[in-house]
């Protein structure tokens, strides 16, 4: 099962070649590696050129523009979501992979989404335990009740730490373009979570920067987080 890991990148180039490097040490046996350099002004393309990965140009300014283009330019049966700040464990892939089960046909059989929690491993110590704990216990249960009978509408998503069908994602017509940067990933998981089950994994974490938390603030980023989720969950 050949996963595609796609890397959107906006001006990105002091954080690219450390993402780029965890990906490449994965001990996953068949993947390749799409970096979606997204109408950059930095070095970031001249970067990610010194690594053998396929990049690709998108020069339409948005995160899910950049998520689409490298969606299109995939092979893989998975598409492998990431952020160009995000330092996947060596075996993250194989973590991702292990979810998705095949009948006797070589079929795909009820999941079509798997994701994990955010470790902001460069934030201060009690926001990053706190966040870490709420992920892993608190997401998992709230993801059972979003796609239980009783609710069935949408699912959680980590949007720089996911696992997605490529067919799903196709059948879905793909990225919502439409949308900027918030609420992106409870859009796409509202729309694949229609042809099967979305999993919340609290073992598949993800390494990634606090960076916009500090530079915004806690309480304004998770405002907005809040508000879109609820926003595309109901609406």
């Amino acid at each position: 099962m050949k996963i595609s890991v796609v890397i959107p990148a906006h001006n990105e180039e002091l954080t690219i070649a450390n993402t780029i490097r965890a990906v490449l040490a994965q001990d996953y046996p068949d993947f390749e590696v799409i970096v979606v350099n997204n109408a950059s002004s930095d070095r970031t393309a001249e970067i990610v050129s010194g690594f053998p990965v396929r990049l690709v140009n998108e020069s339409r300014k948005g995160l899910l523009w950049a998520r689409e283009k490298g969606r299109k330019e995939a092979s893989g049966q998975i598409i492998a979501n990431i952020d160009a700040d995000c330092v996947p464990e060596k075996d993250w892939l194989t973590r991702g992979a292990k979810h998705f089960i095949r009948d006797e046909n070589d079929h795909f059989v009820e999941i079509v989404a798997v994701t994990g929690p955010y470790d902001y491993h460069d934030a201060k110590p009690f926001f990053r335990n706190t966040s870490l704990f709420i992920q892993k216990y608190i997401y998992r249960p709230f993801q059972f009740i979003l796609q239980s009978p009783l609710i069935k509408n949408g699912a959680i998503l980590i949007g720089g730490n996911n696992f997605i069908r490529a067919d799903i994602l196709e059948k879905a017509d793909g990225y919502n373009t439409d949308l900027t940067f918030y609420g992106e990933d409870t859009d796409t998981a509202k729309r694949v979570s229609r042809y099967g089950r979305v999993v919340f994994s609290p073992t598949l974490i993800m390494k990634t920067s606090a960076r916009r938390f500090k530079n915004e603030g806690v309480i304004s980023i998770e405002s907005k987080y809040i508000y879109h989720f609820f926003k595309n969950v109901f609406k």
